[in-house]
């Protein structure tokens, strides 16, 4: 038959993984955090080179259409 816990023993023994359910979770917490900073960082650095990218797609578009437009009526 199982040994029978005093109420004392018992919320001890909570506070005991209550404690350790918190650390982990602090844990994956920090990592979750670590991870989305990362993932922010690398959507930023992305999102930098496609707006070059259509910069100079729209500009050289530009070019096309003003010279198209010199030769068509010069």
């Amino acid at each position: 038959m199982a040994e029978r816990k005093s109420p004392t023993q018992l919320a001890t023994e909570a506070l005991h993984l209550i404690a350790k359910h918190e650390k982990e979770c602090g844990q994956r917490w920090a990592e979750a955090t670590y991870e989305l900073k990362s993932l922010a960082q690398q959507v930023e650095n992305h999102s930098k080179r496609w707006e070059k990218l259509a910069w100079i797609i729209i500009s050289t578009l530009l070019v096309a259409m003003v010279t198209t437009f010199l030769k068509t009526f010069l």
